[in-house]
């Protein structure tokens, strides 16, 4: 069985460690400054990084990222330029072949100090604010909805972007004054696309994306609002069966 990766040690300048990805800065072909993504097979729950990692699991999640990259490479610019372990200098053969499939090489953005959260079904934190004051992040929805409820039109509900501990549900207008008005605009533009366009294809196949997790920078090459991170995955998204889901169920 082949064993997890849970760290990598590359010859890359400026290593960062989050929960689950290692990041590195490297150079780009073609003179830009590029950031290496490696996805790791550490978990996080909660938070809370396990001891115990799942082997593969940074391949699946790097795959199915290039996978929703590549479906909407002609409706949205992104920050994905490669994923072949080739594009490297300095790697031996045998770092070459750790990297293989988890790897996303990317063109450096100002990130976007916002999380730009989309919901189709009421569930999780929303579900929580919902009991509360029948409200998420501000938007009324309507009276009576039970835990995984599906919203007739999704909605769009940003939150802190936390350095430590847990982030924030906030409004639309709060998060409007931390980043301005037309960006904010243009994100939920963006991520409401993006949601609705990729959960329909999900559907058919099986599978309801319930709510999910963007994030943005903006290239400062070009000026320009760009898709990061990972997209539409089960680390950033809530996946459910179809044939399984029932109203009122917490888990689905």
């Amino acid at each position: 069985m082949t064993e997890a990766v849970m760290n990598t040690d590359l010859p890359l300048g400026n290593k960062r460690t989050g929960k689950v990805r290692d990041l590195y800065d490297m150079p780009l072909a073609d003179g830009g400054d590029g950031i290496l993504i490696v996805a790791t097979d550490r978990v996080s729950v909660f938070d809370v990084v396990l001891g115990n990692g799942i082997p593969g699991k940074g391949v699946l999640l790097t795959q199915i990222s290039k996978f929703w990259f590549d479906f909407f490479n002609n409706d949205y610019a992104h920050h994905l330029v490669s994923t072949d372990p080739s594009d490297i200098d300095g790697l031996t053969d045998e770092q070459r072949q750790l990297l293989e499939g988890r790897i996303m090489i990317c063109r450096k953005s100002e990130v976007v100090p916002i999380e730009c959260i989309v919901r189709g079904y009421l569930t999780g934190s929303g579900y929580k604010d919902y009991l509360k004051t029948g409200e998420v992040c501000g938007i009324a929805l309507p009276e009576g909805m039970t835990n995984s409820d599906r919203i007739e039109a999704p909605i769009f509900t940003p939150s802190t972007k936390a350095e430590e501990g847990h982030d924030e549900n906030i409004s639309f207008e709060t998060a409007a004054e931390t980043v301005g008005q037309d960006v904010m605009e243009k994100i939920r533009d963006t991520s409401m696309g993006i949601y609705e366009k990729g959960r329909e294809y999900a559907l058919g196949r099986g599978i309801i994306i319930a709510d999910t997790k963007f994030e943005f920078g903006n290239d400062p090459a070009t000026n320009t609002l760009t898709l990061g991170d990972e997209v539409l995955t089960p680390d950033s998204s809530r996946y459910w069966d179809r044939d399984a889901w029932e109203q009122g169920i917490r888990d689905q």
